[in-house]
């Protein structure tokens, strides 16, 4: 069985940083692109970042560029890692970790097929 698990997630203070790690086991995703996305109460699943399978190219939401980086570690099962900088308390949401059906870094939620379950982060003012 495929399994996403993200971690990392919390309770910070605005401006402070945070590194969020998603692990797949049962498949590697090392062929494949991956992302995060994420989800605040009362709203739609968003997407924040994404990388291509060799994480050479990556995308971001205008909300979180300069701010965040995506990367992959492709050695055994894939690692997929969110690093955030001057979080603001909008930043505060779930953050769901993904594997895509393409090799490509892409911001199309469909092209995605295995989400983990979430991790909250939380932002104070």
């Amino acid at each position: 069985q495929v399994q996403l698990q993200e971690s990392g997630g919390g309770l910070v203070q605005a401006g402070d940083s945070l590194r969020l790690s998603c692990a797949a086991s049962g498949r590697t995703f090392s062929n494949n692109g991956m992302g995060w996305f994420r989800q605040a109460a009362g709203k739609d699943r968003e997407f924040v970042a994404a990388i291509d399978w060799k994480g050479g190219t990556t995308r971001y939401a205008e909300s979180v560029k300069g701010r965040f980086t995506i990367s992959r570690d492709n050695t055994g099962n894939t690692k997929l890692y969110l690093h955030m900088n001057s979080l603001k308390p909008e930043d505060t949401a779930v953050y769901y970790c993904a594997g895509a059906r393409t090799p490509v870094a892409t911001e199309t939620t469909s092209f995605y097929t295995g989400w983990g379950r979430g991790t909250q982060v939380t932002v104070s003012s």
